[in-house]
């Protein structure tokens, strides 16, 4: 079960998430810092008083804007999950690289402090009681988010090919 710490609108920018005043801190280590910096959560963040595995919840077209990876690897970070109605397309594909688990969610209806049950094939909101479908990721996808992202997955791809000795 996890707790939606943020709720959001339509048309996040990465900008709102990793202000691009930022952009000279670039190391995944150093980017969670200033995960949505002008925002009230940023302090709750910094100081790790949001648990791992939070969920923020959004409207449509998350993460648009930039094409900056940091905006995902700053979420990363806070092992956030975002569950939004839709994303941005580069976000989405910066988000799978860097194994952000993110999920398409188009009908989702959550608040700030919701209690959440993300399964496979549904997001519960055991709040209220609703169940909502989530659009799955295509298998690839789904794949490098699981093994943690793209260096991980192409990792253990080469290894189960090496030759065993």
């Amino acid at each position: 079960m996890s707790q939606v710490v943020l709720k959001l609108g339509d048309d996040i920018s990465t900008d709102t998430i990793y202000p691009g005043r930022f952009m000279a801190t670039v190391l995944p280590t150093e980017t969670p810092q200033y995960a949505f910096a002008d925002l009230d959560i940023n302090v709750k963040l910094r100081e790790k008083r949001i648990p791992a595995g939070s969920v923020v919840v959004a409207g449509n077209n998350f993460g648009c804007g930039s094409s900056r990876e940091q905006a995902a690897s700053t979420l990363k970070g806070h092992d956030l999950i975002i569950v939004a109605r839709a994303f941005a397309r580069i976000f989405l594909q910066n988000s799978c690289n860097l194994g952000l688990r993110t999920i398409i969610c188009p009908d989702i209806d959550a608040s700030e402090g919701d209690d959440l049950e993300v399964g496979v094939d549904t997001v519960v909101n055991k709040t209220t009681g609703r169940t909502f479908k989530i659009e799955p990721l295509p298998k690839a996808r789904q794949a490098i988010i699981d093994a943690g992202g793209l260096i991980a997955y192409t990792r253990r791809r080469v290894m189960e090919a090496a030759p065993r000795g």
